[in-house]
């Protein structure tokens, strides 16, 4: 009979252990904020009890009650847009007050009190206050009722344009491989930025290795960004001639294909005309040019590694060399 009771007691002690252990463990997880659950923004005290807890904060003392600054109202636990300012007005309630909400944004729930709408972030859950309509505020009819505590604020940023920055023009020149072009415009004054490409053909966006198949139809070509109060396009122009044998076809050096062709790709007849006029020039002078002139066409940028090649190799053209030919 002891034995028994001894028994009892402890399947007593043990029962009691586990239902012990089992309530800790519930209370923990229910103990858990939405903090705990995701990586959201921490919280003040007084940002939980009202986010987490569903507390609300006094009237007339939220940051946000008479602001009227241009921006985006965003939820402070997890950073989700909720309101535009465009929607912001006075309600005179003591909380900030909006008729209207960023598509989505707002969950809406019966309130505990079982007569009022409870509005929370929908993103993180998180409480923000209450929704009422009916009140005859603005012509949409709504007003939600935020606490300031619920909320951060993102101004609309102004981009300011300078006015005095230079209007860029763009040259477009082919004169065998770009790494060599490149190397000979980089330095320039006036010229700001530089990208190889490929210009012409039918395939879309081509890679280097498709190009030098030959059988895409595209070529080899720079793409130079410059001021032209600094430096002019027949400067430019010039320079191209002077740094390849327009004379050869479909090659520059010992790179042959349609993608090394020697050829100028206009942005308008001034440039067209410009380009007429110096291979006028040349031919009178002696100097056979192949040179294809065309107007403008889609130039796709060449993968990264190409792109100021003979900086990062420290190496010189191969297939390219000044030759003055212009007085």
């Amino acid at each position: 009979m002891h034995r028994i009771f001894l028994i009892n007691q402890d399947i007593k002690m043990i029962t009691f252990r586990s239902i012990f252990l089992l309530l800790m463990i519930f209370n923990n997880i229910f103990s858990m904020s939405a903090q705990d659950k995701k990586s959201y923004n921490k919280l003040t005290v007084e940002e939980q009890q009202v986010i987490l807890r569903k507390g609300t904060e006094r009237p007339f003392t939220g940051k946000f009650v008479s602001s009227k600054e241009d921006g985006v109202y965003n939820c402070k636990q997890c950073d989700a847009p909720l309101y535009k300012s465009g929607d912001k007005f006075d309600s005179h309630c003591g909380w900030p007050s909006f008729d209207d909400e960023i598509e989505g944004a707002i969950e809406r729930k019966v309130d505990a009190d079982g007569s009022r709408t409870e509005i929370l972030c929908a993103n993180c859950g998180g409480h923000l206050g209450h929704v009422f309509e009916g009140e005859n505020y603005t012509d949409k009819n709504t007003r939600h009722c935020v606490n300031s505590v619920s909320l951060s604020f993102s101004p609309i940023q102004i981009q300011t344009i300078d006015l005095s920055a230079p209007k860029l023009d763009t040259a477009i020149f082919a004169g065998g491989c770009f790494w060599g072009m490149e190397y000979y415009f980089q330095n320039k004054k006036g010229v700001k930025s530089i990208e190889v490409g490929y210009i012409g053909g039918e395939v879309r966006n081509p890679s280097y290795a498709q190009v030098c198949t030959g059988t895409t139809g595209h070529i080899e070509a720079i793409k130079i960004e410059f001021n032209s109060k600094e430096i002019s396009y027949e400067e430019l122009a010039k320079l191209f001639f002077e740094i390849h044998d327009p004379a050869q076809v479909n090659r520059q050096g010992p790179d042959i294909g349609e993608q090394y062709k020697s050829a100028v790709f206009c942005i308008n007849e001034e440039q067209k005309e410009t380009i007429f006029e110096l291979i006028k020039i040349l031919r009178n002078n002696g100097v056979e040019v192949v040179t294809e002139v065309h107007d403008a066409q889609r130039f796709w940028v060449a993968e990264k590694k190409h792109q100021k090649y003979y900086q990062k190799t420290t190496g010189r053209p191969y297939c390219h060399f000044y030759t003055k030919k212009f007085k």
